[in-house]
């Protein structure tokens, strides 16, 4: 039976050494390549080619979704698994539209990744319970948030903004000029009826796409 290859893609050395560990006490489970930041992983990804890619969206720089979003341009089959510290129903949508098959909470228990690594290897979709409680409660409460109205690009680009990314750095980060990240800004806050900055930045975090970067 072949070995089923993994990539990492998480900032944390520790953290990925942890998972690491975790998912070669699999039988038949085998990483490959380990990156720390989304250009990194779509390097990887070309040179490794795994079968699945288990992503953080906390990177430095720009985040998980640009990072599933360039390897599925290029892989159109790319098996890509989320596993975050984002708590965030619209944030999990978000990243299935980039293009992921499945989306775990790092607040999940361990044996809850494995389950999802083995369903998205199997081309399934995986969801850990707490994401797929507030997907559900999130339909039937409301019609639709804020998020809904951006495009996954544009989500990220709004995540970077509301961490502190100038305009500058997002341009650099995401090989865009400056006027395209100022246009994309301000569609932005066309969509989401922002009046300020500081309103787009308070819209990100009610939406759950900032985290407090001392978190693993």
């Amino acid at each position: 039976m072949t070995a089923l290859s993994i990539m990492l893609v998480d900032d944390h050395p520790i953290v990925r050494e942890g998972y690491r560990r975790l998912i070669e006490r699999q039988p038949g489970h085998r990483v490959v390549a380990e990156a720390e930041t989304a250009a990194e992983a779509y390097r990887l990804f070309k040179s490794a080619t795994p079968d699945l890619t288990v992503m953080d969206l906390s990177l430095p720089g720009a985040g998980g979704l640009e990072a599933i979003r360039h390897i599925r341009q290029w892989d159109r089959t790319a098996r890509i698994l989320v596993f975050t510290m984002h708590q965030s129903a619209p944030f999990a949508l978000k990243a299935f539209e980039a293009g992921a098959s499945g989306y775990v909470t790092k607040t999940s228990p361990p044996e809850e990744l494995i389950r999802a690594i083995d369903t998205v290897a199997r081309g399934g979709r995986a969801l850990s319970a707490d994401i797929a409680a507030d997907l559900a409660a999130e339909r039937l409460t409301r019609r639709g948030g804020p998020l809904d109205e951006l495009a996954p690009r544009e989500a990220e680009i709004l995540r970077m903004f509301a961490s502190g990314q100038a305009a500058e750095e997002i341009a650099e980060a995401l090989c865009l000029s400056l006027k395209t990240i100022q246009n994309y800004h301000s569609q932005i806050k066309a969509k989401l009826g922002a009046r300020t900055d500081a309103h787009l930045v308070w819209l990100a975090i009610a939406e759950g796409l900032v985290l407090d970067r001392r978190e693993p």
